[in-house]
């Protein structure tokens, strides 16, 4: 049975494996097997975003897991943050999340955290998969009187909302703040703008009509252009921009400019310094972070620790060393004073604080960092191989390094969940990167296109 989990959890184009309803019932068995325990009743949460699928998949996984005696608790459409605060909240032993983020309608995908509202570490994927590859849960029956039952949680929205509100700081406001929020058509649709209206702002909200199949459309975080002309045409304050399961967000300062997740990092970073709460001084990031937040962040005393790409390893490294700072350059960005997982609409609330806090706008907030030119490139590919094993992709790769002379950095992996390569080159001319990567892309898509 090949590998079922990437990065984030299992994830495919729609009614094809592995996101077939036999896959997902099989992997609803598993994962309440690995959850289920003598004793008391177990309950798994289980949320989604607002794709067509979700409702073939959700029902899915709920008959998986009441099939081995564990009962469902449906919270229908919710951000993925959401839906750990409600698993905590609700004290069940785990939730599912059934999302493919920012993809397009076609794909979904599923991801399960533990009752602590974490996500699996490698080792229970693991033990998930080898259930369903040797087949020890299809021997494992309990009786007709203890099949679990399942249930839907009406205010499961509302508890959520009261939750994001609570981590912006009592004593501030957003009265007299015009703010424009694209929610994708997804999971934060309803969310994220009750949030900042019940908080004083003046909202305008966009993509907030989810039919099925228009979640992430020529929208949300991935295609911030609209955005970026409505604060403009609106004469907002700020802009934010959520995917399909709202654990990301970017943010567009007055001027229409598009301020990503290592800018949100850098300027919160300082704020959380400035206030005493940024523990060690420290923030985290992943090897795809620009250089430009290294510099900004060592310049004012602060260590960046950079992980794998995922925000997963993001949190095992905050909660390790008890860091309470860290995200992606996509906009996932985690605050462990608040929640367990990227969480945009929190993310958003915290930008809104510092701003406040500071009496100033966004672009001087975001001009704390400067970013050093980037470019990253996707090659798709038919098999992912050991790069290291291709040699005209490591020649390539090596003279790219010895170009930059230093002041740069190259990086080249494959998508956790998708048939990609992905090649980034830092340096400080863009013209020379740009090269520089095209010869590493045309050398990995002779050799895997």
């Amino acid at each position: 049975m090949p590998r079922l989990f990437g990065t984030d959890g299992v994830r495919g184009v729609a009614n094809q494996e592995p996101m077939t309803p036999e896959t997902v019932v099989k992997l609803g068995r598993a994962a309440a097997h690995l959850f289920n325990a003598p004793g008391a009743r177990r309950s798994i949460v289980i949320g989604k975003d607002t794709r067509l699928t979700g409702y073939m998949l959700e029902t899915a996984l709920t008959a998986g897991i009441t099939s081995m005696g564990v009962d469902v608790i449906l919270v229908g459409p919710l951000p993925t943050p959401g839906i750990a605060y409600i698993t905590r909240s609700l004290r069940a032993d785990a939730g599912v999340v059934i999302s493919a983020s920012h993809n397009s309608f076609e794909d979904n995908g599923i991801k399960f955290f533990s009752g602590d509202g974490l996500k699996l570490p490698d080792a229970k994927e693991v033990e998930i998969e080898e259930m369903m590859a040797t087949g020890a849960i299809d021997r494992i029956r309990p009786p007709a009187d203890e099949i679990g039952k399942a249930y839907r949680v009406g205010d499961a929205a509302g508890r959520y909302i009261e939750f994001a509100k609570s981590s912006f700081p009592k004593g501030l406001s957003l009265r007299g703040l015009k703010i424009v929020v694209d929610c994708a058509h997804g999971a934060a649709y309803r969310v994220s703008p009750t949030v900042l209206r019940e908080l004083g702002a003046d909202v305008v909200a966009l993509n907030v009509a989810p039919d099925g199949v228009n979640i992430n459309a020529g929208c949300g975080s991935l295609h911030p252009e609209e955005l970026q002309r409505a604060v403009v045409a609106e004469r907002a304050h700020v802009g934010f921009a959520h995917d399909g399961d709202a654990d990301r967000v970017l943010a567009v300062d007055e001027r229409g400019t598009l301020v990503d997740g290592d800018q949100i990092l850098a300027m919160c970073a300082l704020d959380l310094a400035t206030t005493g709460r940024l523990p060690a001084r420290t923030a985290v990031a992943t090897v795809m972070s620009n250089m430009g937040l290294e510099v900004a962040l060592r310049d004012a005393g602060i260590s960046l620790v950079r992980t794998a790409v995922g925000d997963r390893y993001v949190l095992e490294e905050m909660l390790r060393c008890g860091y309470a700072l860290g995200g992606e350059q996509s906009g996932h960005v985690i605050f462990t004073e608040h929640n367990t997982t990227g969480d945009g609409i929190i993310t958003a609330l915290q930008v809104l604080a510092a701003m406040v806090r500071a009496g100033k706008p966004l672009s001087d907030l975001a001009a704390c960092m400067r970013r050093f030119p980037q470019v990253l490139q996707n090659v798709r590919v038919r098999r992912k191989e050991d790069l290291a094993a291709l040699p005209d992709v490591q020649r390539e790769i090596q003279s790219a390094e010895a170009a930059l002379q230093g002041c740069g950095r190259v990086l080249v992996r494959f998508s956790g969940t998708e048939p990609l390569a992905r090649v980034m080159i830092e340096g400080p001319e863009e013209g020379k990167i740009r090269t520089l990567a095209a010869n590493i892309t045309a050398a990995i898509q002779a050799a895997l296109g």
